[in-house]
């Protein structure tokens, strides 16, 4: 059965992704939803801007893996037409109409580029531990800049961003650490690029701030853990229980307290709201097309 760790006792390290650590600090109801309840709450119906999203960036990813002489922004723009996602679209015209439209984003950003410059990883693994938190990735693009290394970020949505972004995002941060500790380089740089405009926004971390982001990690990390360690104890409490008087186990008040839902606007776009009244209450709903830039 599992038990809370004992006092004075070192505690395992959690493991996890800079994506858990951000469904942690966005929603620790939307965590539990994700990464605990087993089975998981059925999600809500698929949006077609991540649809767009994932196209691309498999697209990019291709094209990178593709021979040097095949680096065109033809080819790209092939790629993204070829592994096509045509999920939460409106209407069949709809999914065609933004196939195009990515295919010429992705084209002329590819354009900007140099298919000479093999880059050092593509969608690369990386990890990096602390004496709190094993904590690993994926990087869309990992670049060098002489003697150091840059962690790439594509970005497809609407909204143009801007220094903050890269500078305040705990992800990018965490990626960077740990390409330097995977690839043995140091790497400070983080970039995002924006494909629907051709721009990059970028941020020269110090050590010092990339040590703020890594300590951050660990206190949502620390939190975190502590809340998996109380269901875990509970979940399988409940599962004997369960198996005695063969009734589904119900989620008691004194879990849910741990894993309280963040009521605001980012509700209307989360994949669960149809089991969490807080969240309908405080966004509407949105349909899965929504999240498209107008055309």
């Amino acid at each position: 059965m599992d038990q809370l760790p004992l006092e004075g006792m070192p505690r395992r390290l959690y493991s996890c992704t800079p994506s858990r650590l951000n469904n942690w600090l966005d929603c620790p109801r939307r965590y539990r939803f994700t990464y605990m309840d087993r089975p998981s709450p059925q999600k809500g119906p698929p949006w077609a801007h991540n649809s767009v999203g994932i196209s691309v960036h498999n697209a990019l990813a291709g094209w990178w893996r593709e021979p040097y002489e095949r680096r065109t922004p033809e080819v790209a723009g092939l790629l993204v037409a070829k592994g096509w996602i045509g999920e939460g679209f409106r209407d069949a015209e709809q999914s065609a109409a933004w196939r195009d439209r990515a295919r010429e984003m992705t084209a002329g950003y590819v354009a900007t580029l140099d298919p000479a410059e093999e880059p050092v990883g593509v969608e690369r693994t990386v990890a990096a531990k602390t004496s709190v938190v094993a904590v690993s990735g994926r990087v869309d693009l990992l670049d060098r800049r002489g003697e150091e290394l840059v962690v790439v970020d594509y970005k497809t949505g609407r909204r143009p961003l801007t220094a903050d972004d890269a500078r305040s995002s705990l992800a990018l941060a965490v990626y960077a650490i740990a390409s330097s500790r995977t690839m043995r380089r140091p790497c400070h740089r983080v970039e995002l690029h924006h494909l629907p405009t051709c721009s990059i926004v970028e941020w020269e971390h110090t050590d010092e701030s990339l040590a703020r982001h890594l300590g951050r990690a660990e206190e949502i990390a620390i939190e975190a853990s502590e809340a998996d360690d109380r269901y875990r104890v509970w979940s399988g409490k409940a599962r004997t229980a369960s198996a005695a008087d063969r009734t589904p186990p119900r989620v008691p008040p004194e879990i849910d307290a741990i894993f309280p839902p963040k009521p605001g606007p980012l509700c209307s776009w989360c994949d669960f709201r149809r089991h969490c009244p807080e969240g309908r209450a405080a966004a509407g709903d949105r349909r899965p097309w929504d999240g498209l830039a107008e055309t």
